[in-house]
């Protein structure tokens, strides 16, 4: 498995379709773009889950271009989409067990309803915990209870950034699953309660401006944290010292 280290994340930087299941020990799979990055600075819970994950996945354009500005490494953008679509396939073809903790109850019904239609030899379960900011211990307990009832090969997990790869980290121990994979707005795409921006636009790396129109918490998310993340590349490529 290729990686890129720039600063203290390593970087998957191979292509997806190395991505397997080991049999052997968990693999924890989590995202970073331009935003968590930043958030990440001041988060240290949150730095910590993505620095711990097995595979950190580049899921933004920024990423991509830190990598050529900072380590003159051309990598791929794999977003949520992508790594959820290429972990199912796997889960198709060898008839296992898919798990998705996170959302509404009304979402994870729709999403039962279109994957269970089209992957014919996988197992579904789903659980939609409270919504709140912290969960109690009990709200935890139940949600292991749930996951490890059914004993899934695949768990994902949409909560959000930066709350759902926080509380990957803190119970990941007592989880049964041979991946965890945190995917965020991906259940809202599967059921398609919101929209991922057209392939034209994906080819055109301009992804984030569709997404910045679709909401205005992600306007004001974008308006934050750009600028502050191209200074930091700039820092990273003029005044560091090289790693």
């Amino acid at each position: 498995m290729k990686t890129i280290s720039i600063q203290d994340y390593n970087i998957y930087a191979d292509d997806i379709g190395t991505i397997s299941i080991n049999e052997h020990h968990m693999t924890v799979i989590n995202t970073i773009n331009a935003h968590s990055y930043i958030v990440a600075k001041t988060d240290k819970r949150f730095k910590k889950a993505l620095t711990d994950s097995d595979i950190l996945l580049p899921d933004g354009e920024g990423i991509v271009f830190m990598a050529s500005k900072i380590k003159k490494e051309n990598i791929n953008k794999i977003a949520g989409s992508d790594i959820h679509e290429h972990l199912l396939n796997i889960a198709e073809q060898n008839k296992l067990k898919c798990f998705y903790l996170g959302s509404s109850q009304t979402t994870l019904q729709l999403i039962k309803e279109k994957l269970e239609n089209h992957y014919k030899n996988i197992r579904f379960d789903f659980f939609s915990p409270p919504f709140k900011t912290e969960f109690t211990d009990f709200d935890n307990r139940q949600m292991i209870s749930k996951v490890n009832a059914f004993q899934p090969d695949i768990l994902f997990v949409g909560m959000t950034a930066p709350k759902q790869e926080k509380w990957v980290f803190e119970n990941k121990n007592q989880i049964k699953s041979r991946v965890i994979c945190s995917i965020g707005a991906v259940f809202d795409f599967i059921a398609e309660t919101k929209r991922r921006a057209p392939n034209l636009m994906i080819k055109l790396k301009m992804e984030w401006l569709y997404r910045s129109f679709t909401a205005w918490r992600l306007t004001k998310r974008y308006l934050y944290s750009t600028p502050l993340f191209l200074w930091e590349v700039f820092k990273l490529k003029y005044f560091s010292k090289s790693e």
